[in-house]
């Protein structure tokens, strides 16, 4: 998985870069992000019900390969100079769709992998893996995209995912497949949803993902606008800018892997939520590139840690029949929500600039995580 998130993570900030050049506007690439990410609040809920119904393996093994597809795709329209800003939308349209049923799968095969006492670990070191990619992928981005161009990017990616593909064949899942449910889908679905809504803990915790998401992550699409614009450092600079956040959520995964099951995960959620908003904050209002870095550095380490965090106490608490379900809701909240959220801060930083937006989604945040801790402390001692 790390080679082909490598991957991911060039084709994302090679992306970026591609549109803001062909349209110049931050609505668009709020726009994008928001065709990217709306297939997962539409379809993440029959991709869990499919990964509660069918083995997992099997499942990602033909999301992976649409993944290679839809890169050399893209690398083919661009190498071709024939890429449009509406073929850009289409493909991110179509890499939401499968990631609606690649996502449920891939995180609740993590706890028939290794077990229900390696799972905080496994969730951490999952989340090193990405993290990992999150530094190298930009900062090579950065670097190709000047020598071998946006196309070298995506064609990049697209080999990355022989990578997974080839894991994906050679690994043997451990834990028993369960009967497959002759329910209705309809039923299914509405089974797991009484599950969520029936259980306070984890409507909490699944809003805690939802505000992050829809205000805490915009700043990522809009890191473009703060390069070229705020900072004035170019492409290098953004692949640099986006290397120094992955910098920090491998640092805050490595901490969290080396602490494994640890007491007080919920004391450690609710101060990595209130760091991870003032840190936003601080963001927004930074004019030198060096503060920037090293605020991203912050930005990542406590994001990542909170959602691994809510990840792990969801995952330990849900019984196994019903995991696909919930960590398809925990994606609808994670990546569903990240869409609007988008959607919002292109249009505002279209109309009060970027700078603006990111301060107004760090208080946002702040004064939510305020309230979850005054209204919600049962959350502390989790």
């Amino acid at each position: 998985m790390l080679v082909s998130l490598i991957g991911t993570w060039i084709q994302t900030t090679a992306q970026s870069w591609l549109v803001f050049q062909l349209t110049h506007s931050a609505f668009l690439l709020g726009f994008v992000g928001f065709l990217s990410t709306i297939p997962l609040l539409l379809f993440s809920l029959l991709g869990g019900v499919l990964a509660d119904r069918v083995n997992k393996r099997k499942i990602l093994i033909w999301t992976q390969s649409a993944f290679m597809m839809l890169a050399f795709l893209l690398a083919a329209l661009t190498h071709l100079r024939l890429i449009t800003p509406s073929q850009i939308m289409l493909i991110a349209l179509l890499n939401g769709v499968v990631m609606a049923f690649d996502a449920p799968s891939r995180q609740a095969v993590v706890v028939e992998l290794v077990g229900k006492a390696h799972l905080p670990n496994a969730i951490a070191l999952n989340s090193v893996a990405f993290n990992s990619s999150r530094i190298i992928g930009p900062a090579l981005a950065g670097i190709l995209v000047a020598s071998i161009g946006m196309s070298g990017c995506f064609y990049i990616n697209g080999i990355s995912f022989f990578a997974v593909i080839i894991a994906l064949l050679l690994i043997r899942v451990n834990g028993t497949m369960q009967e497959r449910s002759k329910k209705p889908v309809a039923k299914d679905l509405k089974e797991g949803l009484d599950y969520v809504r029936s259980n306070r803990i984890i409507l909490v915790l699944i809003a805690m993902v939802g505000m992050v998401s829809l205000f805490g992550l915009s700043y990522v699409i809009l890191m473009p606008i703060f390069a070229n614009d705020i900072l004035r450092v170019g492409v290098k600079g953004l692949g640099l800018l986006m290397s120094f956040a992955g910098l920090g959520a491998l640092i805050g995964a490595l901490i969290l892997a080396r602490l494994g099951d640890f007491k007080y995960k919920g004391k450690f959620l609710i101060y990595s939520s209130m760091i991870y908003s003032f840190c936003l904050i601080l963001f927004s209002m930074s004019k030198i590139f060096v503060l920037s870095l090293a605020v991203l550095v912050l930005l990542g380490g406590t994001s990542v840690s909170a959602v691994a965090l809510i990840n792990t106490i969801l995952q330990s608490r849900v019984p196994d029949a019903f995991r696909g379900r919930v960590m398809s809701v925990f994606m609808i909240t994670f990546a569903g929500f990240m869409p609007f959220g988008n959607l919002i801060a292109g249009g505002l930083s279209q109309a009060f600039g970027v700078s603006l937006t990111v301060l107004i989604s760090g208080v946002a945040c702040a004064v939510f995580f305020m309230l979850i801790n005054i209204f919600y402390p049962a959350i502390k001692d989790l």
